[in-house]
């Protein structure tokens, strides 16, 4: 039977259908390892309405941004800090444990993803050794998680001289262990709520850095990246389990340079989770009920916002997750102040009230990002991109390349 449906009819449905998100990307286009310098990345950009429909993308390089941007404009970009949520240990019965955490629920008490999760019944008791210490940490760089309730990654801990032993750990307050009781499970993730014993005084992310590792997300399996590549230059609140990526392409002499041009910078905090690498697993994309991030804008960053759209600038968000803080602080019909929690989906047909234009990174398949940026300037066109940063051999995920849309491409045409 001929398929009478209007293009828009088919394009609306295909919005709507998680389907409609997927493309195929060769494995060899996963970045391993991030471009040095940071600007020396290629930047593909969205330049015009037509752009993915009539005519193709810009290719240039990141350290070009100030000459692609105008004065008077803003970046927003965000400016958490990845903290080392990666922990292994062992349970007081000896059997070999890894631990993300993923939020402080209250004082010194975390949700975490725990492997392997079906052993860790309220009362476990775990036992953290210091990174520096035999058996802490992998063979390489840990991955980060996809699964509901465990701890994906590329290594695993290499064998622990305490892994097996049943005797009394020493002293909690001892520097080289850290020790953590499982209160209840988390329905919602799978994974388990863990009070820390630490000495009086003390917070749990004060120690990170002894006990724990930066997680690498699980497509990232042979990098030789340091740790402080996988921060943004200008990361400054710690709380995220993982980058906000696009930010990762800054230099300090590339802000200063966009400065120069009067092209200024303000900043949001939302604290990176694990629900930015796991797939939309409902068909219906409308039915997806987005994971909660923590988000703070300040005053100032509003009032420069608000300066900047006065004086006829535009706000370009630095990553989605900008993107999310600021109309997470949007909701009310005005952008204010914002320091709670969001759960904010931003999907084709979204109302836009703050972002004008975006720099992001290229999202994995199916991902509530890429329909975030699909909210932007449409999903066949975005697919149409993506398609033609692959021919060109552009490098995708946390380490790879950027896009830059520009406000003028902003906007969703029919391609009938």
């Amino acid at each position: 039977m001929k398929d009478t449906s209007r293009p828009q009819e088919k394009d609306f449905e295909l919005d709507c259908s998680v389907a409609g998100y997927d493309y195929e990307l060769p494995p060899e286009f996963i970045a391993q390892n991030p471009a040095v310098p940071r600007d020396s990345s290629r930047l593909l950009v969205v330049d015009s309405p037509t752009t993915g429909i009539e005519t193709a993308p810009l290719h240039h390089i990141f350290h070009d941004l100030p000459a692609l941007l105008r004065s008077g404009d803003l970046l927003v970009m965000n400016n958490t800090r990845v903290i080392p949520a990666r922990l292994y240990g062992h349970k007081s019965t000896g059997g070999k444990i890894q631990v993300l955490l993923l939020e402080e629920r209250q004082y010194n008490c975390w949700l975490a993803l725990v492997k392997p999760g079906k052993s860790f019944k309220q009362g476990t008791k775990i036992i953290f050794d210091a990174m520096g210490d035999e058996g802490a940490g992998g063979d390489e760089g840990a991955g980060g998680d996809e699964g509901a309730g465990e701890v994906n990654s590329s290594s695993s801990p290499s064998s622990s001289s305490s892994s097996s032993s049943s005797s009394s750990p020493s002293s909690p307050s001892s520097p080289h262990l850290l020790m953590a009781t499982v209160l209840e499970t988390d329905a919602a993730t799978g994974g388990r709520l863990l009070q820390f014993d630490v000495p009086e005084g003390k917070s749990l992310v004060q120690l990170l850095e002894v006990f724990g590792e930066i997680p690498l997300p699980p497509y990232i399996t042979t990098s030789s990246a340091a740790d402080d590549q996988y921060q943004t230059v200008y990361a400054k609140q710690p709380g995220a389990i993982a980058a906000p990526t696009a930010g990762l392409h800054f230099t300090p002499e590339l802000l200063q340079k966009l400065r120069d041009r009067n092209i200024n910078q303000a900043f949001i905090t939302l604290h990176v989770g694990v629900g930015t690498f796991r797939p939309v697993e409902v068909e219906d994309v409308t039915t997806h009920q987005m994971h909660e991030e923590w988000i703070e804008v300040p005053a100032a960053t509003v009032e420069q916002i608000r300066a900047t759209k006065a004086a006829g600038g535009r706000i370009i968000a630095v990553g989605t997750t900008a993107v999310r803080a600021l109309e997470g602080a949007a909701q009310s019909g005005n952008l204010q102040p914002f320091c709670q929690k969001t759960d904010l989906f931003i999907y084709p047909g979204y109302q836009w009230r703050v972002v004008d234009g975006l720099i992001t990174n290229f999202h994995l398949p199916r991902s509530s990002l890429l329909m975030l940026v699909s909210a932007l300037i449409g999903r066949q066109r975005l697919l149409n991109i993506y398609n033609e940063a692959i021919a060109f051999g552009y490098r995708f995920y946390s380490f790879g390349d950027a896009m830059l849309i520009l406000p003028s491409a902003v906007g969703v045409l029919s391609q009938a």
